[in-house]
């Protein structure tokens, strides 16, 4: 059932098993998974099923360098859907490689690894609509129908163009699973703000939870079990603003919490000149699912080994829009679009200063001289991507002269000195604000600049073309967008150790016994993968955790509401 916490009966205390914070990908995963379970489970989401600027407000922040990292309510929804009612879709699992502890990537090393989690990725896969789990191109398509090469004649020990991104519909998790949460038995309660924890007598225990509404109502949840499902950023927020038995924070005694804060590097750097290939093929595949499929370029593991780099992968791009030399009425009829791009989409297509770059003059030129492809293209744009309820993923534009640039998605270093804390200002539920202040490292620098050389090295032996960039601009353009979109990740990692991880492998907090975290907080690293597949997966597993946990004969009774 779907309710209003505004129509809770005010000072009143809750009573249930489980109770979830954050109703995004993470937070619904998590209340599906426990719907026909003997749990009594309240799913808690600040925002409502529309979005609100009195309740994105709340989630802003000040940012130590505004050159390195967006607003802090930015990339990020207070919604019912939480940030799947904003993200592209784009799903793939981390590789066996990033759970590894390795000596070149300091902090590395997950307490589980690949195997833990594949049981979970189908059903993830699933509920994301992103298909089947298969992320090569030999099982996602049948040997009748295989998959076209990205780039004939490509042959490389360094990389392999033979694993996909798979791309949901985007599914947007409030809307999709609104009508099944609302006839089931977890209870949903809209527009309801988690306030700071208390602990309990046991010191072991947190709980109850303060909860508020912007429009002044305000309740107590007393759950068996806590989980936060609330992002990277909102997590270490509210688990820093709940004091703990240390005073330093809920799960921070010591100092963890908040730091570690990772996304991923990202770029778009250099000409790649494929002339010389026997065909190229960047766009997007449709597999036997429906699901649109694309190959990428991707660092092998025994390659990164040899090279002490980090995760990376990169995908063949189109010019830089806001040059209106490119010449392609498509690219300037989307320059031209740039007022009505929202502003995640925006600085990604454009750059920081877009209306600096480019003369309009010049961008009209382009779409009239071009203007039958430009037609086309907006037409199956329309009918792919507007109106479609599986929509195109994303541009793509096959430059006449098969001159591209190269799009590169690498993994971040876990660095103690990245970190999320809380600032000296309240949200006008009395929260503390928080301060974001992410930083990359050398070997995030080096990750970018050995897979960068090693790919030219690649195109150049495999005789299909070249790479030009400049070396002395790499650290520049993968700071360009400095922390990468919504990825939000490690700032309440996994580990074994209390003293430089805050969960344990089963995502409960070191400090208590009843509460968990879910979401990109517990990545110990990030991967070179969009982290949104993961996130399911580790929603699903701690579900199977939970009904573990908790006996169903302890938990089978309604539960109750008590007035204060």
């Amino acid at each position: 059932m779907i309710e209003d916490a505004n129509h809770v009966p005010a000072n009143t205390t809750l009573q249930t098993d489980v109770c979830i914070i954050g109703a995004g990908a993470a937070g619904v995963s998590l209340a599906l998974a426990l719907q026909d379970s003997d749990l009594h489970v309240t799913l808690l989401e600040s925002g409502s099923d529309q979005f609100a600027e009195a309740c994105q407000a709340l989630y802003q922040g000040s940012i130590t360098n505004e050159q390195l990292h967006p607003p802090a309510d930015s990339y990020r929804v207070r919604q019912f859907g939480g940030s799947t009612t904003l993200w592209g879709g784009r799903c793939m699992p981390l590789d066996p490689i990033d759970f590894e502890e390795r000596d070149y990537i300091a902090n590395s090393g997950w307490p589980i690894n690949q195997a833990d989690l594949l049981p979970y990725y189908t059903q993830a896969n699933q509920l994301c609509e992103a298909g089947e789990f298969a992320y090569t191109a030999e099982k996602a398509f049948p040997a009748s129908r295989p998959m076209r090469p990205m780039i004939g004649g490509f042959v490389s020990d360094t990389y392999s163009s033979d694993t996909l991104e798979r791309f949901s519909c985007p599914t947007d998790f409030g809307k999709r699973y609104q009508r099944r949460l609302q006839r089931g038995p977890v209870r949903v309660l809209l527009n309801a703000n988690a306030g700071c924890f208390s602990i309990g007598k046991d010191v072991r225990t947190a709980g109850p939870l303060p909860v508020k509404t912007l429009a002044g109502n305000y309740f107590t949840v007393n759950a068996r079990v806590y989980v936060i499902a609330t992002g990277g950023l909102e997590t270490a927020r509210l688990l820093l603003a709940s004091p703990g038995m240390s005073g330093r924070g809920l799960g921070n005694a010591y100092g963890v919490v908040g730091r570690y804060y990772m996304s991923h590097i990202a770029g778009t750097i250099g000409i790649v000149d494929l002339s010389q290939a026997s065909s190229v093929w960047h766009g997007y595949e449709i597999a036997e699912d429906g699901t649109y499929c694309r190959r990428r370029l991707a660092l092998v593991p025994q390659a990164q080994r040899e090279l002490r780099s980090g995760n990376f992968i990169a995908r063949l791009h189109h010019p830089h829009i806001p040059d209106a030399g490119h010449g392609s009425g498509i690219l300037s009829a989307l320059y031209l679009a740039r007022p009505i791009v929202p502003y995640e989409y925006a600085k990604r297509l454009y750059g920081e200063k877009p209306e600096a770059q480019a003369s309009t003059i010049a961008h009209l030129s382009n779409v009239i001289k071009d203007s039958p492809q430009t037609v086309a293209f907006l037409w199956n744009w329309l009918r792919r991507r507007t109106l479609a309820e599986r929509k195109f993923p994303s541009v793509i534009v096959r430059p006449k002269n098969l001159r591209f640039s190269l799009d590169f998605h690498a993994e971040q270093e876990p660095n103690p000195s990245s970190r999320v804390t809380l600032n000296s200002s309240f949200d006008p539920l009395g929260m503390p604000r928080i301060n974001i202040d992410w930083r990359y490292s050398e070997q995030d620098l080096r990750t970018v600049n050995v897979a960068l050389s090693a790919l030219k090295n690649a195109f150049e032996e495999s005789k299909v073309g070249s790479f030009s960039y400049q070396p002395e601009e790499v650290e520049s353009e993968m700071t360009r967008y400095g922390a990468y979109g919504g990825h939000h990740l490690g700032t309440a990692r996994m580990g074994n150790d209390p003293a430089t991880s805050v969960v344990n492998a089963d995502c409960r907090l070191h400090e208590v016994d009843n509460v968990y975290v879910v979401g990109g907080a517990v990545f110990p690293t990030s991967g070179q993968a969009n982290p949104t597949l993961t996130i399911v997966a580790l929603a699903l597993r701690a579900a199977t955790h939970l009904r573990k946990t908790l006996s169903a004969g302890k938990a089978g009774s309604a539960p109750a509401t008590t007035h204060l």
